[in-house]
């Protein structure tokens, strides 16, 4: 497979584990305590898969310097988002907003360089 679409389809991904997170954050924005663990666990999942895909894309074939500080920037928002399953969601704790909008920024920042280097 070549790096484009390697590129593409780990944004398209990406795209998707964005939606989960915003449905997520509006749930504990409008007063939830946490989302369904389903949807928290799809979230992972995604975020999982789409950052395989660019490492994988990374080591194998070659990608822009963008790609790698987008791949740095959505490692921080996952281990923000591990912390939050673990210390927070697993506990049945509500979770803490301030973590969150760090989170979503760090996702929020490396979805766009990921997004403008793939499709460039």
């Amino acid at each position: 497979m070549e790096t484009a679409m390697l590129l593409k389809t780990a944004t398209i991904l990406m795209g998707i584990t964005a939606l989960g997170g915003l449905m997520m954050a509006f749930m504990r924005f409008s007063g939830s305590d946490r989302p369904p663990s389903w949807l928290a666990m799809l979230h992972g999942l995604l975020a999982g898969a789409g950052l395989t895909l660019l490492l994988y894309a990374g080591f194998t074939a070659g990608v822009p310097g963008s790609v790698w500080t987008a791949v740095a920037l959505l490692v921080l928002a996952a281990l923000g988002g591990i912390f939050l399953n673990l210390a927070y969601h697993d506990k049945r704790l509500p979770l803490p907003k301030g973590i969150i909008v760090v989170h979503a920024l760090l996702a929020v920042a490396g979805f766009a360089l990921l997004f403008l280097a793939a499709f460039r």
